[in-house]
C-alpha cells in the first residue's frame, strides 16, 4: 500500500482499473428488522471493488483504486479485495477518517421492508481528491470503470471524477 500524497511510478497495466468507495457491509444473520437482527456477517460492500472482484475471477487483471481507513475494517477490505487477486496497491490509508460501512436487511431488496443504515459521512473514501490518489494507477487500465456514487461524495471526488473523464 502506497503512503498518502505518494505517487506510484509506472504502474502496470492493467485491463480494468475501478476507482470508488468501499465499505464493510454487515449482512443480517436472518431476516428481519435492523433493530429486530442478533447478528451479522461481515462482507465487501461498493460496485467499484465487487466489479474489480468478479472481473479478476473471471481472468482479467484489475486494480481498485480507493481511499479507506487506517483501521481495521479498512485492513478488512484490502485484504478481502486483494484475496481475489485485484491490485490493491493503490489504494490509499486515511489516519484520520473511517472506513465507511453499512448495515442492510436479508430481505428483498424491492419490498418497503427493506432497510439500509449507511455510516460514510466523512469517510476516507469522501476524501478522494486530484491530490490524494495516484493518477497514473488510476489511469492505467485499459477501462476505468466509475459509478455515480463516487462524485456524490464531496466536492473533491466530483472534482477528481471531472479530471479523470476530460478530454
Amino acid at each position: 500500500m502506497t503512503a498518502i500524497g505518494r505517487t506510484s511510478t509506472a504502474p502496470d497495466v492493467v485491463d480494468v482499473v475501478a476507482l470508488g468507495e468501499s465499505m464493510v457491509t454487515f449482512l443480517p444473520s436472518r431476516p428481519g428488522r435492523l433493530a429486530d437482527v442478533p447478528a451479522f456477517e461481515r462482507a465487501i460492500g461498493g460496485a467499484e471493488s465487487n466489479v474489480a472482484c468478479v472481473l479478476a475471477a473471471a481472468g482479467h487483471s484489475t486494480r481498485w483504486v480507493g481511499r479507506v481507513g487506517a483501521d481495521g475494517f479498512g485492513d478488512h477490505l484490502v485484504e478481502a479485495i486483494g484475496a481475489y487477486g485485484v491490485d490493491v496497491s493503490a489504494v490509499r490509508r486515511d489516519p484520520s477518517r473511517p472506513t465507511g460501512i453499512y448495515f442492510r436487511t436479508a430481505g428483498d431488496r424491492a419490498t418497503d421492508a427493506h432497510e439500509v443504515a449507511y455510516y460514510r459521512a466523512g469517510s476516507a473514501a469522501s476524501a478522494m481528491s486530484v491530490d490524494t490518489m495516484d493518477l497514473a494507477a488510476i489511469r492505467s487500465g485499459r477501462v476505468l470503470h466509475l459509478s455515480g456514487i463516487t462524485p456524490a461524495l464531496s466536492a473533491e471526488c466530483l472534482d477528481l471524477t471531472r479530471e479523470l473523464t476530460a478530454r
